[in-house]
């Protein structure tokens, strides 16, 4: 059997700017297309992750002084 990591696809997909839709289909062939279709959408809906729109050292929004850096670096 074949195990798909989801949370990491999505993360993939959000972390290259994937702009489109995310699907999921159900190989169940007597369940109904609506309980299907609601199971979907609320499996994409709780591992889709939102994008920040801040660099993850940006925290605290100040200028970076890279001379400053180097010198604690020792570079």
């Amino acid at each position: 059997m074949v195990r798909v990591d989801f949370k990491s696809i999505f993360s993939k997909l959000s972390q290259y700017g994937f702009d489109g839709w995310a699907v999921l289909e159900w190989e169940c062939c007597i369940k109904s297309p609506e309980q299907g279709a609601k199971e979907g959408s609320k499996f994409i809906k709780d591992h889709i992750i939102d994008v920040s729109k801040k660099a993850f050292d940006d925290f605290a929004g100040g200028n970076t002084d890279s001379n400053h850096i180097n010198q604690i670096l020792g570079l």
